[in-house]
């Protein structure tokens, strides 16, 4: 992309990398996991934070700072999991939503820590980051090889059970699988993605502010995800490629740009409820299975569960 186009879209193409790799996140247990996190952006700001703190107020190296974001993300996302994952549906929701909302408030607040409303601007990068080119390689490669890790987390037993206990969490809870010590792990992988992302808004941006936290941001990535596909592996990149490219294209012309959004939205949940990903997916499956809802294969032919 920086070989042929301009500054401004390869900005825009590194944008949608680093967004949609918090909402691909977020559809690890939204999605995959069947758990209503709902403030998942919280997780994208703290490992922003934790990342901008590091890099400017102490002096430790470059690395470090891209380390620690991720990990203080998943940190938190262990607290905070570890009171969700006692409650249920709507209560996990609205729990998380009350101890993200915290967050945000003292991020808000602390102004001799984080800067308060003003965030932390001029964050300095390494020399080998200080062009947009090379941070939109250096991006992609990031992103390339968390989606690698994610679809090999899927597909693994772990990912199997993952997505056994969104169908059905009595039945695994019956054949003796901790629920809970599952939905926990599957939310602090989750967090640490999000992290990774946070560090890498960082990277693009140099600067961060306390927005990222809030429960708006966090209603947008849900937003993409639902839009994608959000029992698919690549919807949430198709969403947030659809939403960052209406909010910058036209948010151009016009500064109602959410109405769009909100009719298209509309459309999407009466016409397309599986996102734009699960309707083409649906178009393209073999003759002879049905495709369930939340990607359950079924032999049509005979009734056995695949």
């Amino acid at each position: 992309m920086p070989l042929f186009a301009p500054r401004f879209y390869t900005y825009i193409i590194a944008l949608i990398f680093v967004t949609s790799l918090v909402v691909m996140s977020l559809n690890l247990v939204v999605g995959f996991g069947g758990m209503f996190q709902f403030h998942h952006g919280v997780f994208y700001g703290v490992g922003a934070y934790a990342t901008a703190l590091v890099l400017t107020r102490t002096s430790l190296p470059t690395w470090s700072g891209f380390i620690v974001g991720p990990i203080v993300a998943a940190l938190i996302g262990l607290i905070i999991g570890g009171f969700c994952v006692r409650l249920t549906r709507l209560y996990f929701a609205m729990l998380q939503i009350s101890l993200g909302s915290l967050l945000w408030a003292i991020v808000f607040r602390w102004y001799s820590f984080t800067g308060g409303d003003d965030g932390i601007h001029g964050i300095r990068m390494p020399s080998f980051l200080q062009s947009l080119n090379s941070s939109y390689y250096f991006i992609l490669i990031i992103l390339t090889l968390c989606l690698i890790l994610m679809y090999r987390i899927l597909k693994s037993p772990f990912g199997n059970t993952l997505q056994a206990i969104r169908d059905n969490p009595q039945r695994c809870e019956a054949v003796g699988i901790n629920v809970r010590r599952y939905q926990l792990l599957g939310i602090v992988i989750a967090t640490f993605f999000a992290g990774v992302a946070g560090m890498l808004f960082v990277v693009l941006e140099r600067s961060v502010f306390a927005d990222l936290l809030f429960w708006v941001l966090s209603l947008e990535i849900f937003i993409m995800c639902l839009l994608g596909g959000w029992f698919t592996f690549f919807g949430p990149v198709l969403g947030t490629a659809i939403i960052v490219s209406l909010r910058t294209f036209v948010g151009k012309y016009t500064e109602y740009w959410t109405l769009i959004l909100g009719v298209i939205l509309i459309l999407v949940i009466f016409f397309l409820p599986e996102g734009v990903m699960g309707y083409f997916q649906e178009l393209i499956k073999p003759q002879g299975k049905e495709t369930l809802q939340r990607g359950k294969t079924i032999d049509a032919s005979s009734g056995v569960d695949l």
